[in-house]
């Protein structure tokens, strides 16, 4: 297979695919809103991290295989992947994938391939992109096909998954299934599973859902455990012992653009079925709090200083997308705490306070707040610590330093019930 795809939205999921394309031999139009985009792209670099793709695009550009553009072109194959936020109500935003969808209307010519890649609430190609396509004198599933492939790739490991990866491709009807499914054929090496739309629609959702009500789980494991003085890490360690158990590890909240989102778009169109789905978001959504509450604890007064580790919503990323970090930052910028922060991954544009190399995050600090897994943090200078914290304090809310020095006090969720009786003692 060869031809032209354009590909509408140039995010973490649109430019690693559209590259994709590119390198095996297609010509890709990328579409994106902005303007600084396009022109970055154009030029060779890109504006988000992941492994390889900067690489990967500087080839594709200078091939000749990848442009990228404002306005979509005429194409072979049409694939949406842009945003789909959840407002305030946390029902699905889908303004973004009519927009897209729209904006294609003038470039599509009989037999091209559509896919929705954005990720969607059930029935969203149904019931909302189908009938845009439609009533443009289409016919979904007859002269254009159209279909809905959910991503399902790690950040990190994007365009080695992207690759390795089945992909579940959910048709309007089945030859649209197969006409889309036979796209990824080209460059995936997992298997590309062909169905309805709407079941894909669902597993994607699901996938995320799954995940994000067991990190709940976990997550209220904390809870009790700090409620009974019980090691939470050591109750974890010696269940997961079990052949058919595998909890997963606490933090201070889910974040990234799928797990703390996809669970409400099943919630928005069930809500008296999905009780359980509904309460795993809000516990989750409970924990940025509860590490506040503990903070409190930890320190003598909200005058106190805290330096921040890792604002991202996991490990190694720069994306700080619905990231726990932010909600902390806020509720204890409410409280007054002077603060200060410290991400090797994440660029000053990307937040609203001001950032600082790790020395000057730590100096007079009080105690160190770690938010992230960043392997920076995996083994922090202790001795800078000693030298610059006004209080050798460490509070690691991912359970991921290994802290030496025994003049460095160290809490995670292994030891929170404790933090009053050590304080005490200090005292």
């Amino acid at each position: 297979m060869s031809g032209t795809v354009c590909v509408v939205g140039l995010g973490y999921i649109g430019l690693p695919t559209s590259a994709v394309f590119a390198n095996i031999g297609f010509d890709v139009i990328g579409v994106d809103v902005s303007r600084r985009i396009v022109d970055t792209l154009n030029n060779g670099d890109i504006h988000i991290e992941e492994d390889g793709l900067g690489e990967l695009v500087k080839e594709v550009v200078k091939k000749g295989r990848f442009k990228a553009s404002l306005k979509p072109q005429k194409a072979d194959i049409f694939i949406i992947a842009v945003p789909t936020p959840h407002r305030e109500d946390n029902t699905a935003n889908l303004d973004y994938v009519v927009s897209a969808t729209k904006s294609i209307l003038p470039y599509i010519k009989q037999d091209d391939v559509i896919i929705i890649e954005s990720t969607i609430p059930p029935r969203t190609v149904d019931d909302v992109v189908a009938p845009i396509l439609n009533e443009a004198g289409f016919k979904a599933g007859e002269d254009i096909y159209l279909a809905h492939c959910p991503e399902r790739v790690l950040p990190g490991r994007i365009l080695i998954e992207l690759v390795e990866n089945n992909r579940i491709v959910g048709g309007i009807n089945k030859v649209s299934a197969k006409k889309a499914a036979d796209v990824y054929r080209t460059f995936v090496n997992g298997q590309v599973i062909e169905t309805t739309a709407v079941t894909a629609e669902m597993s994607k959702l699901m996938e995320n859902t799954y995940r994000d009500v067991n990190i709940a789980l976990a997550n209220e494991l904390a809870k009790i455990s700090d409620k009974l003085g019980v090691n939470a890490l050591d109750v974890i360690e010696l269940a997961n012992l079990h052949p058919r158990v595998n909890l997963h590890l606490p933090g201070p909240g889910v974040g990234g653009h799928c797990l703390a989102v996809d669970p409400y778009f099943i919630v928005e169109k069930a809500p008296e079925q999905a009780v359980l789905i509904a309460e795993a978001r809000n516990i989750n959504n409970s924990m940025p709090q509860f590490v506040v509450d503990k903070l409190a604890e930890v320190l003598e007064n909200k005058k106190s200083k805290v330096a921040i580790l890792g604002l991202t919503y996991k490990g190694n990323i720069d994306d700080v997308r619905e990231s726990p970090a932010m909600n902390i930052v806020r509720l204890l910028q409410d409280e007054e705490y002077e603060l200060s922060f410290y991400d090797p991954y994440v660029r000053q544009e990307q937040v609203f306070f001001p950032l600082s190399t790790f020395e000057e995050a730590i100096k007079d600090s009080e105690c160190i707040l770690v938010l992230a897994d960043h392997k920076q943090f995996k083994e922090l200078d202790e001795e800078k610590i000693l030298d610059y914290a006004k209080r050798p304090t460490i509070f690691d809310t991912r359970n991921c330093i290994n802290v030496k020095s025994k003049e460095i006090i160290y809490y995670n969720f292994n030891n929170l019930y404790e933090i009053k009786k050590l304080q005490d003692a200090l005292i």
